[in-house]
């Protein structure tokens, strides 16, 4: 598949990310606090799946990895939010049956192709290990959140979440660079700005 085209999936997945941000700041500008909408979520899962497709294609392990752990975080959000029932029934069941999907794709020969996952000449193995922690570090963030809203049963986004949030952007940026991935690069960086603002709402509101 030409590169022009992986890359529109990848910035397709990117404008999504930062249309869920750009709604969730505006709302907490607007309130003057943290707000966590239910279309943050509602776009963070369909942002997921193209994002998981386009790792798939540039064979990202990290990109993939950090999908996966995030994906079913956003659908427990929606539960607290009693929107995951209004969805319609066909987009529930696609929703759930995405992830076995997934492993289907990757099952070959009785097997999972590890190998294809770890493995690739454009990602040198210090460049792979360094963005699989981006990616996890990146994703604590929403393994954070999901425990304080598991505690509270009320879908929030806590300080903690931001603070994750900008550590790992800051990491994924330098992966970004040395993987020469402008989806990455320009997705992630604009978002910093708005972590850094949430940070200081949050601030504000103490």
């Amino acid at each position: 598949m030409n590169n022009w085209i992986i890359y529109s999936i990848g910035f397709s997945a990117q404008f999504i990310y930062f249309g869920r941000s750009i709604i969730q700041w505006l709302l907490s500008e607007k309130s003057k606090k943290v707000e966590t909408p239910s279309i943050f979520w509602k776009l963070s899962l369909a942002g997921s799946i193209i994002m998981f497709l386009y790792g798939s294609l540039r064979h990202d392990f990290s990109i993939m990895l950090g999908q996966s752990l995030t994906y079913f975080i956003y659908i427990r959000n929606l539960h607290f939010q009693q929107e995951w029932k209004k969805l319609p029934f066909i987009i529930r069941f696609l929703l759930l049956a995405f992830p076995l999907f997934v492993v289907l794709f990757y099952f070959n020969n009785n097997k999972i192709d590890v190998y294809h996952l770890f493995h690739s000449d454009n990602i040198a193995t210090w460049l792979l290990i360094w963005g699989t922690i981006a990616q996890i570090t990146f994703t604590m963030r929403f393994v954070y959140q999901w425990y304080k809203s598991e505690k509270s049963k009320v879908s929030s986004l806590p300080k903690g979440f931001w603070i994750l949030s900008l550590i790992g952007a800051l990491m994924i940026l330098v992966y970004a660079i040395f993987r020469k991935d402008p989806v990455l690069f320009l997705g992630t960086i604009f978002s910093v700005f708005l972590y850094g603002r949430n940070l200081m709402l949050l601030k504000k509101a103490i």
